[in-house]
């Protein structure tokens, strides 16, 4: 199920402000659970990881050069984000701003 996102409202600009997190959302399976959040007996990569790993060394870098690298690493671990999503996130790369993932997890 690809992820939907959660929109922050009330923006005056394009982008988040960086005091207000930017939300998204995804729903995971128990067995992929590992994909997603970091899991120290597992031997993947998580995005988790991949997502903190971006965020530290490509702050102020445009959006366009993140992206990709958020589509591979989400690819690699089997999430169902939208363009939009990971669009998004980018964004708070980017920018520096707060990225809030709500999970939830099925059976």
């Amino acid at each position: 199920m690809p992820a939907r996102t959660v929109m922050n409202e009330g923006l005056e600009r394009p982008g988040p402000r960086l005091w207000e997190p930017v939300m998204g959302e995804i729903t995971v399976s128990a067995q992929r659970i590992d994909h997603l959040l970091h899991d120290p007996a597992s031997t993947n990569v998580s995005y988790q990881e991949a997502f903190a790993d971006l965020a530290a060394t490509r702050r102020g870098r445009p959006v366009a050069e993140i992206e990709p690298l958020l589509r591979a690493a989400a690819d690699k671990a089997l999430l169902g984000f939208t363009g939009a999503d990971l669009a998004e996130q980018a964004e708070a790369i980017s920018t520096g701003a707060r990225y809030e993932l709500r999970v939830r997890v099925t059976g």
